[in-house]
């Protein structure tokens, strides 16, 4: 799968739907590319389940976290939003001849949800935290049952789990201890269905999603009174392309101030991914970026020529070759001297075990599937969401990976459980099929973006740097978390880092970001050691910035 359409996640579930209209109250405006359609009510039988409508199933239930029972309320539903508010048009007139079809239905979309709140009765006090995977088109399983829902599947750490059946257990990480979540999944996945005039021009493009989720949860904080809550957003992979422009849009369009945004396995600018770049020539930096993970990878299969006793060194030595020597040789370009070509084969072969030789036919450009199938010989090929992982190679004689066995490995694990878990726990979800990913979205994504200050979408990749810089600039009490896996290929911990140490914020917002890294690969929490330091750090986040100011 191509990063530029299959980020999980980050890497990656919850809710239900079906027809009606949002409330009138909601703050909503309208993207400037949105689609023209006029927002008419449809006099057709709302109770068909051709049109959507909201509705919800809250039940009582408790997790021990820390040692200690804490009880909660599950709220598992389906959200309709809109790209505008229906109640700015005027109904249609009657239509006195019947023979004639009606108005076209304007665009709506089901988003599918599951919400936490501690204790017997939700305080409005409490922070807030909305939680989404990526993709795009991800729904929301994967933070949800692996990371920190009150409930978690059990899965082999860095091998295929078994067949069910699946271990489900009380999750002593969840984030409930600290924060009341909202799990959602995007437009078209989940539970959730999409319908009206031009529905996927609506709702599937960066922009379009990211107005879709402001939408959602600005309709949420109004019905559930949570507007003077501390609010944050917890997006993994394509997530965190999501919070960066839903950040601008929750500040500059619904007068929305965030107390922090927490980033995990981030992709801001997809310039720097690594899995396609040599269509892209001219543009090295992915191959420069990537490196401290083919190290890092290598090091973990045991596959350096001089194998270091400990991991952190190493990669902050091969993070200064990658931003020095080798950025240097790569933009020399046909310049480059045949003695120094060699020279830098055999230092990058001592950094990530390929073959010297290899290296050179590869024009010292090795991209991320490329590596992934060629580190472990040709009948073995790594993951790239999490490089831990290893598993039969589906064509020996492929240039590039075929497969991810991570992915493999832990999908079954995770879908399995919530659609047993949503439907016998959550009471939610009888006669719905649950989508936990939308394939082939790549051939109605609009990935082109419109950053702020610009009048149009901007040609080229999606870099959405602006508009978390904007967002951190007018609201300069703003954090921001980052977190990222040494063994994450789909989104490597290194150009995160290069991405925010580049953001155009003055130097003093600079010290409004941290950064924590784990022993793990994109879903960080997919490794019980490092979910339990993932689990703190970000509650440690929520306690520091949860007053306001961030005191």
């Amino acid at each position: 799968m191509t990063l530029k359409f299959r980020l999980w996640a980050g890497s990656c579930m919850v809710g239900a739907m079906l027809a009606a209209s949002v409330s009138a109250a909601a703050e909503r405006s309208t993207p400037s590319d949105a689609p023209a359609a006029k927002i008419a009510v449809v006099p057709e039988p709302t109770e068909s389940p051709r049109y959507l409508h909201d509705e919800s199933k809250t039940v009582q239930g408790s997790v021990t976290i820390a040692g200690r029972a804490l009880g909660y309320q599950s709220e598992a539903g389906i959200l309709v939003v809109h790209v505008k508010d229906p109640m700015d048009d005027d109904a249609p007139p009657i239509r006195e001849d019947k023979s004639q079809p009606p108005p076209p239905q304007p665009p709506e979309a089901g988003m599918s949800y599951v919400a936490y709140f501690r204790g017997d009765k939700e305080d409005t006090h409490r922070p807030i935290t909305f939680l989404y995977n990526g993709g795009p088109g991800s729904s929301t399983v994967w933070l949800h049952m692996g990371a920190f829902g009150p409930k978690r599947v059990v899965t082999a750490d860095d091998s295929h789990s078994p067949a069910a059946p699946y271990r489900l257990i009380d999750n002593e990480y969840s984030l409930l201890d600290v924060s009341d979540l909202v799990f959602i999944d995007a437009p078209g996945t989940g539970f959730g269905h999409l319908r009206g005039a031009d529905k996927e021009k609506a709702f599937y493009g960066v922009d379009e999603d990211a107005h879709a989720f402001a939408n959602f949860i600005v309709e949420f904080l109004s019905r559930h009174r949570r507007w003077n809550s501390p609010k944050y957003l917890f997006g993994e992979s394509y997530g965190t392309t999501r919070s960066a422009a839903l950040a601008n849009i929750l500040q500059s369009e619904k007068s929305l101030d965030l107390n922090g945004i927490i980033l995990l396995s981030q992709i801001l600018n997809f310039d720097t991914s690594a899995d396609q770049p040599q269509f892209n020539p001219g543009i090295d930096l992915p191959y420069a970026l990537v490196l401290p993970t083919y190290a890092a990878t290598a090091w973990y299969h045991h596959k350096l020529p001089n194998q270091p006793a400990a991991i952190e060194p190493l990669l902050r030595e091969v993070e200064n070759f990658a931003m020095t020597d080798y950025l240097q040789a790569l933009a020399a370009g046909s310049t480059l001297s045949a003695e120094r070509k060699t020279e830098i084969a055999a230092k990058l072969h001592g950094y990530t075990g390929l073959p010297a030789e290899y290296i050179e036919r590869a024009n010292l450009r090795v991209n991320g599937g490329e590596f992934e199938k060629t580190l472990l010989g040709s009948d073995v090929t790594t993951g790239r969401l999490d490089t831990r992982f290893a598993g039969p190679t589906i064509d020996p004689m492929s240039k590039e990976a075929d497969y991810d066995p991570q992915s493999a490995a832990i999908s079954s694990a995770y879908v399995s459980a919530f659609n047993d878990y949503v439907r016998t726990t959550l009471k939610f979800g009888e006669r719905k099929t649950y989508k936990a990913e939308m394939f082939d979205v790549d051939k109605v994504w609009d990935m082109l973006h419109q950053p702020p200050g610009s009048s149009t979408k901007v040609a080229g990749p999606v870099n959405v740097m602006p508009d978390l810089a904007v967002a951190m600039k007018q609201n300069p009490n703003l954090k921001v978390q980052l977190n990222g896996g040494y063994y994450d290929l789909a989104t490597p911990y290194f150009a995160a880092v290069y991405e925010l140490h580049q953001l155009p914020i003055q130097s003093s917002l600079q010290a409004n970001i941290e950064m924590h890294f784990y022993t793990s690969g994109h879903m960080v929490y997919a490794h019980e050691p490092d979910l339990k330091a993932l689990h703190a750090n970000v509650a440690a986040f929520i306690e520091k910035t949860r007053n306001a100011g961030g005191k």
